[in-house]
């Protein structure tokens, strides 16, 4: 006999031509094993900003993946079970391939290829039984939703952390990546620092324990790494005058024009710039430990829109009226 399925509608935000809307769309069918998710929020991350700013003519775009979410319905070989609260990363690795087998897990096809179905910003998702049994977590009591909405970009920074922690590292930019960037290195054993240009933003850091200056008081050669997290150009040769011989720049996060670090300040100075970007799956799981035990601390950090004004949200990250949206649905 062949199975009926009730066609439910629901809401989910796309950009269009670089417009954001919001659009009705089958609410997901669970099929295969897994869970149906509903939506409890959102946090918007910078990647969505690039797709916008940067995507092809006519192309639709589905946006968010820093959810936190609420099992509604479930088929699975796990311990999660209908009305747990929790986490789950977006992607997820084959653990097989040669780009696993060398931890570069963020490079494997398989880790590229799977998603949240349709997207984030959406009432409702569906995760495969990979995603629980990988980069889900059910969330501490201890943690509100919107401090547990830092679960996978903090796992990211956690990956670029585990990359150059030592001695005395600057982070450049203080945005919200640079917060949990420098919390997270001073966690893992690290004495971080921090630069920017904006005045709010230095205040902000040195409140979470990260000694923070502006970017035009930099001394040459005084740290053993660099963390790049503004995505600016300038910050190019700031982290080149910063930077001691023998030391490790990591960047994180791209830039308009896209040139490079001097050839001659790699080759001469014996200098190790490399690039982080997505988190495995130890990675999050130190992230959700260093939330739980709030060695890294998000209070404060997020503005709250409800979805009807997830647009706003874009608009007043786009323009830096805040620092970092959640969208709670």
């Amino acid at each position: 006999m062949a199975l009926l399925f009730l066609v439910v509608i629901m809401k989910a935000l796309v950009s269009e031509n670089k417009k954001l809307k919001l659009i009705d769309l089958p609410k997901p069918i669970l099929k295969e094993k897994g869970p149906i998710l509903k939506v409890l929020g959102c946090g918007l991350c910078g990647s969505d900003i690039v797709k916008i700013l940067h995507s092809e003519p006519d192309k639709k775009i589905v946006l968010g993946h820093e959810i936190v979410a609420q099992v509604e319905e479930i088929n699975s070989d796990t311990d999660f079970k209908i009305g747990d609260k929790i986490v789950t990363s977006h992607h997820i690795p084959c653990f097989k391939c040669e780009f696993c087998k060398n931890e570069h897990y963020s490079m494997c096809e398989h880790f590229k290829k799977t998603n949240l179905d349709p997207c984030g910003f959406s009432e409702y998702v569906y995760v495969t039984e990979e995603h629980l049994k990988n980069v889900a977590y059910k969330i501490p009591a201890n943690l509100t939703d919107v401090e547990a909405s830092f679960y996978e970009p903090l796992g990211c920074c956690v990956r670029a952390v585990k990359k150059a922690c030592r001695g005395n590292v600057l982070v450049i930019g203080l945005g919200t990546i640079g917060l949990l960037m420098g919390q997270a290195l001073n966690a893992f054993g690290a004495k971080a620092f921090g630069c920017d240009i904006l005045t709010d933003r230095i205040e902000c850091a040195n409140n979470f324990g990260i000694k923070s200056f502006h970017s035009d008081d930099i001394q040459e050669k005084s740290f053993d790494a660099i963390f790049m997290t503004s995505g600016a150009d300038a910050t190019i040769p700031l982290a080149l005058k910063a930077v001691k011989n023998g030391g490790k720049i990591v960047v994180f996060a791209s830039t308009p024009k896209n040139f490079g670090y001097a050839n001659n300040e790699i080759y001469y100075r014996e200098l190790t710039v490399l690039g982080s970007y997505s988190p495995s799956p130890a990675d999050l799981a130190d992230s959700i430990r260093l939330l739980t035990d709030k060695k890294v601390k998000v209070n404060g950090l997020s503005t709250v829109y409800d979805f009807e004004n997830v647009v706003q949200a874009f608009e007043d990250t786009i323009s830096n009226k805040i620092l970092k949206a959640y969208v709670k649905m």
